[in-house]
């Protein structure tokens, strides 16, 4: 099941519409107070989000998401009308796993909707890592640092535990995007940069281990045990 929470009743009529037509199963919201319950009901194998919403901003429905155990790994796109590079990279660092700007085509939505549903399949290596004295938990999504719990968003561990999978490799920052965000080589996007920055900032000075590569992009340099 799709859910689709969009206050604009034209577009939220039509996606739904596509969708079906593409034999999705789909359902749209108005608002928030109406989109709550249905989750808490079944929860859907993807989300679409719109930013611009009454009650209730679309990044705080993310964020609340991202933060419920049931919800933290629903797949979200979000739709909206937001399309500078700052509030983009603003949501993939929410945790959204797509972005779409509208206007958009009814094609591209439902190849964006394919390609997040595949990811969102692939399963985790169910690994952990030790760097140091940094632990990653990729079954428990979980990070420590010396036994001391480290908040990160959807992406920073996701992008946090890929490195880690590939310890020692130099991974291009378009194989990184590809794999975390479905963008592939975007030299003007810095969501990566930003993410990176981000990580290592959390990380504290285990941060040091996720090393630049110039010209080609990142790996993860330590010891992984």
């Amino acid at each position: 099941m799709i859910y689709l929470l969009e206050d604009d009743d034209s577009i939220r009529k039509l996606v739904v519409y596509a969708l079906k037509s593409q034999d999705f199963e789909a359902e749209g919201f108005d608002r928030p107070s109406a989109f709550w319950p249905a989750v808490n009901a079944a929860v859907p194998s993807l989300i679409l989000l719109d930013l611009m919403l009454p009650e209730e901003d679309g990044l705080s429905v993310l964020k609340k998401l991202r933060a419920g155990g049931d919800t933290a790994n629903i797949p979200v796109i979000i739709l909206t009308a937001k399309g500078t590079e700052y509030e983009r990279v603003e949501g993939l660092d929410a945790g959204a796993d797509d972005y779409i700007v509208k206007p958009f085509g009814i094609m591209e939505l439902l190849a964006r909707v394919r390609a997040v549903m595949r990811r969102s399949e692939r399963v985790s290596s169910g690994r952990d890592y030790r760097i140091g004295d940094l632990y990653i938990s990729a079954d428990r999504h979980e990070v420590k640092k010396a036994g001391e719990p480290i908040s990160l968003t959807f992406k920073e561990f996701a992008l946090l535990e890929l490195l880690a999978a590939n310890e020692g490799k130099a991974l291009t920052r378009g194989y990184l995007m590809d794999k975390i965000w479905d963008l592939g080589s975007e030299p003007e996007n810095r969501t990566l940069d930003v993410h990176i920055r981000s990580l290592r900032s959390k990380l504290g000075d285990a941060g040091d281990c996720i090393e630049t590569v110039r010209g080609v992009g990142y790996r993860l340099k330590d010891r992984i045990i």
